[in-house]
């Protein structure tokens, strides 16, 4: 694993990503999307795991305008400063971003972007908004409801946890299925918030493994 600089397709802003390649030919091209606590110890975890399974990974610093490097406890004191970046960083700014992580893959295969949290709600928003993405997965992200109605560009799923205390899961489910009834919406029962993040509090190891396995096969469906 490295880290990379890449330039904004909105602003020419340069930030950082990490960036690591699999062992042999690559699937495809995974970005990963952080949650507010920026590209913590989860998220390097996470991009291992999607490298092992195949395929290359960026995972965008999506504060660096705001603070390079930035990574927080999760914690009150995290979350707010995490928080406060995310409310700065305008959604257009973010999705150029992650345009600009697309762009860089794309020539070496089929794209698919997966996003936690605010990463969530980006990934939602990036199968809508971005171009050549294959497929997107969606964890918890609390702008998913407000943006049901959004058109999507390609397949997508969505994951919520049932404890949530933070985000709705039959609410979001019901917006989306309004809007999309096509779009899997996996509700986990014993996971709340940040279940993708092994050994947190909200974290169900089955639920998450089982949800890593769904979007493997919907990634793998639309490799093609």
């Amino acid at each position: 694993m490295q880290t990379i600089t890449l330039k904004s397709s909105r602003d020419g802003f340069e930030f950082t990503a990490l960036h690591a390649v699999p062992d042999g030919e690559a699937i495809g091209g995974v970005v990963v999307l952080q949650e507010i606590f920026g590209l913590d110890a989860y998220i390097h975890v996470d991009v291992e795991r999607w490298v092992k399974a195949g395929y290359e990974v960026i995972a965008p610093a999506l504060f660096d305008r705001y603070e390079p490097g930035f990574v927080a406890e999760h914690d009150a004191e995290g979350f707010a400063r995490g928080r406060a970046h995310a409310l700065s960083h305008p959604l257009g700014t973010a999705l150029s971003d992650i345009q600009a992580c697309i762009d860089e893959l794309h020539p070496r295969g089929p794209v698919f972007v997966v996003g936690y949290c605010y990463g969530g709600s980006l990934a939602w928003l990036a199968a809508g908004r971005c171009q050549r993405l294959s497929a997107s997965a969606s964890y918890y992200g609390s702008l998913v409801a407000e943006n049901a109605d959004l058109d999507l560009n390609c397949p997508v799923i969505v994951h919520l946890g049932r404890k949530d205390a933070h985000i709705p899961a039959d609410g979001v489910a019901a917006a989306i299925r309004k809007h999309h009834p096509d779009v899997p919406v996996h509700i986990w029962e014993n996971s709340g918030h940040g279940f993708n993040n092994e050994g947190r509090p909200d974290s169900d190891a089955d639920d998450a493994v089982q949800a890593r396995r769904l979007t493997r096969e919907l990634f793998a469906a639309n490799a093609g």
